[in-house]
């Protein structure tokens, strides 16, 4: 059996949510978001590479 969410809670989560993303990134520099980009890819390639490897 599957558990209900509260739709509020949902509701309020997602709003935060859609704050947070664009705020850091006009605090951020070019630089810095470029950075946290690359860092990001870097995380997900190893991850895929993980799996591969353990397939």
């Amino acid at each position: 059996m599957k558990k209900r969410k509260d739709p509020a809670a949902v509701a309020l989560g997602r709003k935060g949510g859609k704050k947070g993303g664009p705020a850091r990134a006009a605090k951020l520099t070019a630089e810095e978001r470029s950075e946290s980009a690359r860092k990001a890819v870097q995380a997900r390639w190893k991850k895929a590479k993980e799996k591969d490897l353990s397939s």
